[in-house]
């Protein structure tokens, strides 16, 4: 390796780090002529080492210094260009803000002036008002001093002069309906009785809602009454039954809207009086039993029926249901007697239609096996009783024709519209039920219902026909001032809630008994 290669080498790494320099010292003019100095400097040192070579490499780093220095102010141009565009957006949008500041500050000062012409306004409205009510007084003023009435006169004459315009329209509407029916009247009368004739007679009487009691002798009154009226209270208290003494000889009249309690109270006065032993402790007593007992007979009467009607299967206490209806009366009809009459036609119907008698007759006595609930519930008598057969595991079909037989359900079989119509037909019999009665022994047991919803009451019976309510309290809970209030406040319920004829007398009884045994 000679000299003037290693000049070379040396040149070129030197014009390598002044071109270096450049590219990094770019961004201001100092460098690139500081740079440029040194370069000049590094060539005339190269110039005396090596003349040959100095010239050729002094072009070359002229050339390259040349093309990076226009590279450079190509680059400083396009960033000036750059800068100057984003000032001048800049200063645009400057301009924009500052207009809208200016429109921002004249519509706040427009919304002043209007706030203030409205408030002014305001006062205006305000004042133009109060002189409308005083001009209105006066005028009213006026016209009562010209009327000689005041406002409130005014109203009620001509209130009144309405209501006896009405009153008048609505007799005169009233006497022409009157007349009318007038004119069907006769046309009407004969189609019913022509009805009543055409219809077979009911099988059986109305049943009362008393019970004669008959007696060997009118001396064995005296016991039942007891010292002061002692065992006469205690039986009623016990089964829930006015017994009615009076002038009629040998006989005393057990009064009870509920069979099944007048039939409790006959069979326990029955053994009281055989006994001969009648007082307040041996009355609770045998009424026990003979609740007992009449359960028994209870079940006794609906396995007796199930296997007259020939079903079979039926669930213990669906037959204790059917039992019980025996003491159960619908619009004065005996329930039992209307269950089995409907489970008779169901059975002749469907036989006439091919279909199943035995599960017909079975639907048709147990339609109506909701109206015997053990508990009170909101549920209507069909509703209830298909709840009660679909408990027992009765057949879809069955429990179809329960809940539909008065539209409460879809029907879904076809035995269901059957036991719907020999319903009708059994309930539709002259004589066969009276609305009135029904509507009386509803309202006596709501008269119970009522009493018992409050608190402490142990037993509630309706008894006189409903004119009296006799409410048993529990002593540990209710004290004497409290029966007093009691009897006060179911009082007012009655008048407020209920509908009944005359007055009821409510009597709240409080027994306390210490009881202890000797040993």
């Amino acid at each position: 390796m000679n000299i003037t290669s290693i000049i070379i080498a040396i040149v070129t790494l030197l014009a390598g780090i002044v071109l270096g320099k450049i590219i990094f010292a770019k961004n201001t003019k100092q460098k690139i002529q500081d740079a440029e100095n040194e370069a000049h400097n590094i060539i005339s040192t190269a110039e005396l080492k090596a003349e040959t070579t100095k010239k050729e490499k002094i072009l070359e780093a002229k050339e390259k210094f040349v093309q990076l220095k226009a590279e450079f102010d190509r680059e400083v141009l396009e960033r000036n260009k750059k800068l100057g565009e984003n000032e001048n957006r800049y200063k645009q949008k400057e301009i924009s803000i500052n207009q809208k500041d200016t429109s921002l500050e004249r519509q706040i000062k427009e919304n002043d002036i209007i706030k203030e012409n409205l408030s002014k306004q305001l006062d205006v409205v305000a004042q133009k008002r109060n002189q409308l009510e005083k001009h209105q007084e006066e005028h009213i003023k006026r016209l009562e001093k010209i009327a000689g009435l005041t406002a409130d006169e005014a109203k009620s004459q001509l209130v009144e002069s309405l209501k006896q315009e009405v009153q008048s329209q609505a007799l005169q509407l009233q006497q022409e309906v009157i007349e009318e029916a007038r004119q069907k009247a006769n046309k009407e009368a004969r189609k019913i009785i022509i009805q009543s004739i055409q219809r077979t007679a009911a099988e059986q009487t109305i049943e009362n809602t008393v019970t004669i009691f008959n007696l060997e002798s009118d001396e064995i009154k005296g016991q039942i009454i007891g010292r002061e009226g002692r065992n006469i209270r205690a039986i009623e208290a016990a089964t829930g039954v006015d017994l009615i003494v009076d002038d009629t000889p040998e006989a005393i009249v057990l009064s009870s809207f509920d069979p099944l309690r007048r039939e409790i109270a006959r069979l326990s006065l029955q053994r009281l009086v055989a006994d001969g032993r009648i007082h307040p402790a041996r009355i609770e007593e045998v009424v026990e039993k003979t609740r007992k007992q009449l359960e028994e007979q209870v079940m006794e009467i609906g396995e007796r029926t199930v296997i007259e009607l020939g079903i079979h299967g039926l669930h213990k206490e669906l037959i204790r249901i059917v039992g019980k209806m025996r003491f159960r009366s619908s619009y004065g009809q005996n329930l039992l007697m209307h269950s089995r009459e409907v489970a008779n036609l169901c059975a002749t119907m469907s036989a006439e239609l091919g279909l199943s008698p035995k599960l017909a007759k079975r639907a048709g006595l147990l339609h109506d096996i909701g109206k015997v609930p053990d508990e009170e519930t909101e549920l209507s008598h069909a509703l209830l009783g298909a709840k009660l057969a679909e408990k027992y595991g009765e057949n879809p079909a069955v429990i179809n024709a329960i809940g539909a037989h008065h539209d409460e359900m879809e029907m879904q079989y076809i035995i269901s519209p059957i036991v719907q119509s020999c319903d009708a037909i059994s309930g539709a019999r002259p004589g066969a039920r009276r609305e009135i009665m029904q509507q009386y022994l509803k309202r006596i047991k709501d008269l119970e219902t009522l009493a018992l919803n409050y608190n402490g009451v142990e037993k509630a019976y309706a008894i006189q026909a409903g004119r009296e309510l006799r409410v048993i309290v529990e002593a540990e809970k209710v004290s004497d001032g409290d029966s007093d209030k009691l009897s006060f406040e179911i009082a007012q319920k009655i008048q407020n809630e209920m509908t009944y004829p005359g007055q009821i007398k409510v009597t709240v009884i409080r027994e306390k008994r210490a009881v202890n045994l000797a040993r």
